[in-house]
């Protein structure tokens, strides 16, 4: 039994893992029940299907008829959102003459594992360097999404971490607005943070489970001295109501715990916008989610970047997801920005040989049919 084995992972590691497993049941003649909201990886590696919703086993069915007759309403819903994705055009070259609002100048996060002393007796060796941001350069500009793909372990959320000074780079610039943030001080930096918002892929782990939703969405507020308790109170239930939680006297007293995955992810959106940012940072905000909740947030995104003028950096490793709402892709492997370019150029002319490889191992469920 495979539990989500491939959630958190990127195209190319998933494949591998999934023909493993695959060819491993084959050889031990051991059967496997895959558990995923991945519908294209689904498509790909099973030969039944089983559709649950609400507890219940709604529809069940050979691969083929379930994706491509589902009966359910709910199957139906689940494969025209999965489609609706990947079925994107994909974003053009835009030209813009404003000036960035994000400059990444040669940004290097580098880490030493010192070995133990008894390792540099008897070996003589050396304290080995993790480079995981390896002189990364970029612009982002107001109004633009700008997608961050590559494997997993390549090096994304330390680059999106260390443009926050969450972690301090080890070498480079990061000029937000015309400032170096690299430059500033603790309580510099402060004043900067509400311009600089993150979302984090696991809601539950960043959401204070002791803390009540609508407390949580203000206290960003009350921390940077925005607004009296009072004020904040009711920017939060506004924040609620606009990032569809209604009505919201249902859910300002609630805990993250007893909130749906999706829910629990509009409330991390809402919380990240209370304080009106110019720059949202996205790491993997849907890669837990199924795909009609995906959808629903991604349009939610969209609709919310109009209205507040927002700037993301977005982090993923499903390539659809980049395609339906980025303007630019920019790509990286082990550590540096290998290709970046118009969404539509990426995927329909790629140029660095691993852009290729990306593409090429993406599971794309119409094309199973």
């Amino acid at each position: 039994m495979a539990d989500e084995p491939t959630t958190s992972l990127d195209v190319t590691v998933a494949a591998q893992i999934l023909q493993e497993l695959t060819r491993l049941c084959q050889e031990f003649s051991t059967a496997l029940m895959l558990i995923s909201h991945d519908l294209s990886l689904v498509a790909e590696y099973c030969d039944r299907i089983a559709v649950m919703y609400d507890g219940q086993l709604v529809e069940m069915g050979q691969a083929q008829q379930v994706l491509y007759q589902p009966q359910h309403d709910y199957s139906r819903t689940l494969v025209e959102s999965a489609l609706h994705l990947q079925r994107a055009p994909g974003n053009a070259a835009s030209e813009t003459d404003r000036d960035p609002l994000l400059q990444v100048h040669d940004l290097t996060q580098h880490y030493t594992l010192e070995q133990t002393l008894l390792a540099r007796c008897l070996g003589g060796q050396h304290n080995q360097v993790i480079k995981a941001v390896d002189g990364v350069s970029f612009d982002l500009y107001p109004g633009e999404i700008l997608g961050l793909v590559g494997e997993s372990g390549c090096g994304k959320s330390t680059l999106c971490r260390s443009i926050l000074q969450l972690v301090r780079p080890t070498a480079g610039r990061v000029d937000f607005r015309g400032q170096d943030l690299s430059q500033l001080s603790t309580a510099e930096l402060l004043p900067q943070r509400r311009h600089l918002q993150m979302i984090f892929q696991d809601p539950r782990a960043c959401l204070n489970p002791m803390m009540t939703v609508g407390r949580g969405i203000i206290d960003p507020l009350l921390i940077h001295g925005l607004a009296s308790a009072q004020e904040a109170a009711a920017h939060g239930r506004a924040m609620l109501e606009r990032v569809g939680l209604i009505p919201t006297q249902d859910y300002v007293h609630r805990y993250p715990g007893d909130l749906s995955g999706g829910q629990q992810q509009r409330v991390a959106i809402a919380r990240a916008l209370i304080t009106r940012p110019k720059l949202l940072i996205c790491d993997e905000p849907v890669s837990m989610l199924d795909a009609t909740v995906q959808a629903q947030v991604l349009q939610l995104m969209l609709e919310l970047k109009q209205e507040f003028d927002l700037t993301y950096l977005f982090i993923t490793h499903d390539l659809w997801v980049a395609k339906f709402l980025c303007d630019r892709i920019a790509v990286m492997q082990a550590g540096k920005l290998v290709e970046i370019g118009p969404t539509q150029q990426i995927f329909n002319q790629p140029q660095h040989p691993y852009t290729q490889t990306l593409l090429q191992a993406a599971p794309l469920l119409a094309k199973v049919a």
